[in-house]
Formats: C-alpha cells, structure tokens, sequence
C-alpha cells in the first residue's frame, strides 16, 4: 500500500474547518463594527485598538480560509506529498496579524498617552468592551473545538487569536473603568496591557508554526509508534521519523524482519505495521512501512 493511499477521506473535515471560519468571520465582523462605532463615540483608543484587533481577525479567517482550498488539491508530479502545508503557511499569515496588531496597538497607546486625550462616555466604552469579550470568547471556544477534533493546528491558532481578543477586551474594559474613576491615563495604560498580551499568544502562536514547517512532532507519538511495530510478529526491529503536513501526521517505519522472507510474508508484515501504527497513534493519518532484513539493518 502506497503511501498517499492511507491518507484518511477528510472532506468532513474540511467542511467542519471552512464552516467555522465562516462562523467565526461574521461573528467577529459584528462586534468589531459594534466596538468601532461606540469607539468613535468614546475617543477610547483601548477600544479602537481592540475594535481593529476584531476586524483583523476576519482577514486572518480569511488567510486561513485560502490555506484550507489550497490543500485540497491533489498531488502532483512537482508537489508529490499535495498542498496540505497551505494550512501552515497561513498559520503564519496568522501570526503575521497579531504582530501587526501589536504594532498598532503599542503605538496609539503612545499616542494617547502623549496627547493627554480625553475619553468620553466612557460608561458606553464600557459596554462595547463587554460585546467584544461575549463576542470573542463565543467564537474562540467554538474554533478550539472544531480546531481540535479535526487536528488543525492553524485553525487552533487562530482560535487562540480570538482568545486574545476577549483578553484585550478586559484591558479596555478596565482601562474605562479607571476613566470613570477620575484616572485619564487609564485608557492608554489599557491599551499598552492590550499590547502584552497580543505580544504573548504572538510569541505562542509563532512559536508552534515553526515547529510544525520544521517537522516538529511530539516524541510521544514516535515512541507510542515504535512500540506498536515492535509488537508485530516478524518485526525485530523498528525504528519512526514523523512529520506534520498540514492536518496530516505522516509516519515512515523503517522495520527489520528476519532473513529468509519472501516479498509476499515481507508486505503482510508490514500491512499489519501500519495497522498497528495508526491504531496506536490516532493522530497518525498517514503511514508507510518499509521493510529490510536483519542484516540490511545491523
């Protein structure tokens, strides 16, 4: 069995994937222009912050929207292994945003706190900072879930991003608060707290896209598949490299069998490797087993 023929049907996947983006995008659109409009009212640059933190998030859903179509296509005779890595490289396109969104963030926090603005209304801030976190916290739990029972690391990223959101939200909430209480730097010192923790899940989310492009895998999952082929009857020995593509944990077992095999005995074998592999490893939605002899292998 080739490789590309134990990929799993994941056209179910895909749908539950380009659903919650669509979701996740109206969603954030409404409480953006919700937050924006009471931020124009206001002058509270938290707010505005976090309004336009919002509607980056429906470009980032759909940066991960085009990773997903991408990654549909079959492979090729130039991209043998297919598109699946689309999905990684929009995760970066992800983690581009949120750094921007810091950028920005960071800066009218400066300003304000320069200018001495004043904040009006601040009783009004007050309740569009509570739409953004209802607002966000709804859309990231509901992107977690699908992110996590489809495998999707970008989606769960962008989750992430809408996490920190509902977080910034808080900042401003905060921020508005200590406005009412006669504290005019409130409001700016809000919007750098906002900063920090765009900054943080920046550092989280980058961290964990370039160690899915740089073949990370959890060793866990290497030695679970180890184990499984160690345990066929035949193999005296195995040894697991990994890699990410995409959604896809794609599995090379090297195995040794006895000498004396004949071709037919050596792919039964390692049919009940791979077997073996992916019941073993759940994650796995992609194995191949390559056989040698003892001696090929000492």
């Amino acid at each position: 069995m080739s490789m590309l023929e134990t990929v799993r049907d994941d056209a179910a996947d895909r749908r539950a994937a380009n659903r919650a983006m669509a979701v996740s995008a109206a969603g954030l659109a409404i409480t953006a222009v919700v937050e924006l409009a009471l931020a124009m009212v206001t002058g509270s640059v938290a707010l505005l912050g976090d309004a336009l933190h919002n509607l980056s998030d429906v470009s980032t859903s759909a940066v991960v929207f085009a990773g997903f179509w991408i990654s549909r296509r079959p492979p090729t005779a130039r991209y043998p292994y297919g598109y699946e890595r689309a999905e990684d490289l929009s995760g970066l396109g992800v983690a581009l945003v949120i750094w921007l969104s810091a950028l920005f963030a960071g800066y009218e926090s400066v300003r304000k706190l320069l200018d001495a603005a004043p904040t009006s209304h601040p009783a009004v801030g007050m309740a569009g900072a509570a739409v953004g976190i209802v607002g966000n916290q709804l859309v990231a739990r509901y992107k977690l879930k699908v992110g996590r029972r489809i495998r999707s690391a970008t989606l769960i990223a962008d989750a992430k991003h809408s996490w920190l959101d509902a977080i910034s939200s808080v900042g401003a909430l905060i921020g508005l608060a200590l406005v009412i209480a006669g504290y005019r730097w409130g409001d700016p010192i809000a919007g750098f707290a906002v900063t920090l923790f765009i900054c943080h899940v920046g550092v989280e989310v980058t961290r964990e896209m370039v160690h899915r492009l740089m073949d990370g895998v959890d060793p866990d999952d290497l030695d679970a598949a180890k184990a499984a082929a160690a345990r066929v009857p035949g193999v005296r020995s195995a040894e697991v490299r990994g890699r990410w593509m995409g959604r896809t944990l794609a599995l090379e077992v090297e195995t040794g069998l006895g000498d004396g095999l004949n071709l037919a005995d050596a792919d039964r074998i390692n049919a009940s490797v791979e077997e073996s592999v992916r019941a073993a490893v759940p994650a796995a939605g992609l194995v191949h087993a390559h056989a040698h002899s003892t001696a090929e292998t000492a």
